[in-house]
């Protein structure tokens, strides 16, 4: 097989060699061109053909996002963000991600402790998108409503508590399916794998977006009908039922190399709700959240996980199938309705 070429967009020549270090001791990725602005990148994309782009936000001569934007339109490929840590890098970090970026890393520092490890893992699962990214398969986020549209009315069939988890390809998934959500939603935990400074902005974004309130969770606050609880970056979140049903953040060692984990959200949720519960693996890579929802489901809730049609990264949801945790694959613009069914 041969390597996965990457072109690297920065306009930090320290970051570029940063980048390329962390890249090139991998024999399956050879990175193939570096340059400093969208100007030179346009050109290097032509010439070279990337099978990935590494692309950083702000830059002279056009921003990283409309660069993207350009990338999407023009010539899909799948992009990776290197964004710093900051508010406004989070926000526009969240905004590559809806327009079509296949996923987002933190810049390395010596202060936060942020490295480029997993990057080479990420680079070779977003060139495995460059097909079904240039075929069209890929859908942009609420750009179709669930089902036939129609407004959905509580009844008996709705669960009592919802859990969702997922990871790359995520910020799009949750955004199709939570703008459905109804405003009197039962209290929905979830897990999305993002940096730590990005799930305020995240949480933010989608509460203007959906119906229901969207917050970032919070320790010790009891779960409340009509909310939506996005886990903080670097932060477990489960559900406790000490003093009422409340959530609980802890900075414990990563579970499947994650946290927050969705295996530890979901293991909470069979642990200590009793309750109807209803559970879902959107798209992502690796297997966090397989473990949780079959616990969940021996507990008799029910399980689904996004098809591998719909799926950017069809990781979590192919494990928690063969594992046995998901009843049924269901496309990613008929998860709402399958929730409230």
């Amino acid at each position: 097989m041969s390597p996965v070429r990457v072109l690297i967009v920065d306009d930090s020549r320290t970051m570029r060699a940063l980048l390329k270090h962390a890249l090139s001791g991998d024999p399956a990725i050879d990175v193939v061109g570096e340059a400093a602005n969208p100007l030179e990148a346009r050109d290097m994309m032509k010439e070279l053909d990337p099978d990935v782009v590494t692309l950083d936000i702000e830059m002279p001569n056009m921003n990283g996002l409309d660069f993207l934007e350009k990338i999407m339109r023009l010539r899909p490929t799948p992009v990776i963000m290197v964004s710093n840590l900051t508010q406004p890098g989070a926000a526009a970090t969240l905004q590559a991600l809806e327009t079509g970026a296949f996923d987002c890393v933190s810049k390395p520092g010596g202060l936060t402790g942020n490295t480029l490890d997993h990057l080479p893992a990420l680079v070779k699962e977003a060139a495995k998108a460059k097909a079904g990214m240039a075929s069209g398969r890929r859908q942009t986020a609420v750009a179709q409503p669930t089902a036939n549209g129609a407004a959905l009315v509580r009844n008996a069939n709705w669960p009592d508590v919802i859990g969702i988890g997922s990871s790359t390809g995520g910020v799009e998934a949750l955004m199709t399916v939570l703008s459905d959500f109804p405003a009197d939603c039962p209290p929905t935990l979830i897990v999305q794998h993002l940096p730590a400074a990005f799930t305020s902005s995240f949480s933010a974004r989608l509460n203007k977006i959906c119906k229901a309130r969207v917050v970032e969770g919070q320790n010790g606050v009891e779960i409340q009908r009509g909310t939506v609880y996005i886990a903080p970056g670097a932060q477990h979140m489960s559900l406790a039922t000490k003093a009422g049903l409340r959530l609980k953040l802890t900075q414990e060692d990563p579970v499947n190399g994650h946290r927050p984990s969705v295996d530890m959200l979901f293991s909470s949720l069979a642990q200590n709700f009793t309750g109807r519960m209803t559970g879902a693996i959107l798209t992502g890579m690796g297997r966090d959240g397989a473990q949780g929802l079959l616990e969940m489901r021996e507990k008799g809730a029910r399980t689904m996980a996004q098809d591998e049609a719909t799926s950017l990264v069809y990781g979590m949801p192919r494990v928690a199938y063969e594992l046995g945790g998901a009843e049924r694959r269901v496309p990613i613009h008929g998860i709402t309705r399958e929730i409230f069914s």
